[in-house]
């Protein structure tokens, strides 16, 4: 499967956004806390918390969306 049949469905693209914007996240926290850019500690808790709760609604709302029917 080419990369451009994989990204004909939108599900699959909104799932591939979503991956990439945590990794996004996930890599500028390591990047911060490796070259000491910040001080990384428990305040940084509820950022990481919300953020993550809230792409967890973001892929619950893209399953969704697959039960929807198709018009």
């Amino acid at each position: 499967m080419g990369i451009q049949e994989y990204f004909e469905s939108d599900i699959r693209f909104y799932y591939a956004v979503g991956v990439f914007v945590m990794l996004v996240f996930v890599s500028g926290i390591a990047v911060t806390a490796i070259l000491d850019l910040a001080v990384i500690d428990r305040r940084l808790i509820p950022l990481c918390v919300g953020f993550f709760l809230f792409m967890f609604v973001y892929f619950i709302s893209v399953s969704i969306q697959t039960l929807e029917p198709d018009s």
